[in-house]
């Protein structure tokens, strides 16, 4: 007989896969909020595809650092990072 959590409902085996798969996702704070993603960590250029900004003009300042666009490639966003995006708006 397979013992319950009775808080939850589930047996042991999906409990455990719950937790492990919660804690191996990366989240981190984009703007003030919390964004999580299926990977554990990721490259800013990778952020940037998933964010669907390609072609777009902003920056990026992370755990309060400027990233300079070159280096997109390079540098790497990790789990618990905090971003600060930002577009540039035109005009006169």
């Amino acid at each position: 007989m397979e013992k319950k959590f009775n808080f939850l409902k589930i047996n042991k085996l999906s409990y455990i896969y719950l937790l492990i798969n919660y804690y191996s996702n990366m989240k981190i704070i984009i703007n003030g909020t919390i964004k999580e993603f299926n990977v554990q960590s990721m490259t800013a250029a990778e952020l940037v595809i998933q964010l669907k900004l390609e072609g777009k003009r902003f920056a990026i300042e992370c755990n309060g650092e400027i990233m300079p666009r070159s280096l997109f490639k390079e540098l790497m966003i990790n789990d618990g990072d905090q971003l600060e995006i930002v577009g540039a708006v035109g005009g006169g």
